[in-house]
């Protein structure tokens, strides 16, 4: 039956469905090629959301000189957030900190839209009340041109230039760690709109 089924389809439509086929996988392949060679400076970086979170608990947690690493897997769980010194990890994550519960290192939940302050208040050790501040705008700016090796005087092409530069180290297909991208993700984002705002 599935024979007589096959052999009902006209050869034109056949050959057409074939060649179609082979060219999506060879499109695709381009697209998967030109990706990895040249990542996108595109604009990955609108300061909202998850993205702005994470900025704002690295920025927090480096002003507190509190050693951290990110995205990093304890055995087999993934946490965004990890305090070695101290055995805490901090995720966005419930099934990740209920997952965690098990272990010996201490699990805490943080919402998306938690203040550093309310995320300080459920760390399992005391922070200094000056670092309790999220970084101001000014700050952002300044770890973004750091982030970035320029000036803070500089315009968008220097802006992007400097980007593109970064990005062939950082990027974890060349290299770095999914932590570094983002890092200059955000920074670019952050610089880009300093330079527009002030052009």
């Amino acid at each position: 039956m599935l024979s007589d089924v096959i052999n009902a389809i006209p050869s034109w439509l056949a050959i057409g469905i074939g060649v179609g086929s082979v060219v999506s996988i060879i499109v695709a392949g381009v697209f998967v090629v030109g990706g990895r060679l040249f990542p996108t400076d595109g604009e990955p970086t609108k300061i909202g959301g998850e993205n702005r979170r994470h900025l704002e608990i690295r920025s927090y947690l480096r002003e507190a000189h509190i050693d951290f690493r990110e995205n990093h897997h304890i055995g087999s769980i993934e946490t965004e957030f990890y305090l070695p010194n101290e055995d805490v990890a901090i995720t966005f994550d419930p099934h990740v900190y209920f997952q965690l519960e098990s272990t010996t290192t201490i699990p805490v939940l943080c919402e998306h839209e938690m203040s550093i302050r309310a995320l300080s208040r459920r760390l399992p050790f005391e922070i200094a009340q000056q670092t309790l501040l999220p970084p101001t705008q000014d700050q952002r700016v300044r770890e973004a041109f750091d982030t970035l090796e320029i000036s803070v005087t500089a315009d968008p092409a220097q802006i992007q230039q400097a980007y593109r530069e970064r990005v062939k180290h950082a990027h974890p297909d060349h290299g770095g760690t999914q932590s570094e991208f983002q890092d200059l993700q955000e920074s670019y984002g952050v610089a880009k709109t300093h330079a527009q705002t002030n052009e």
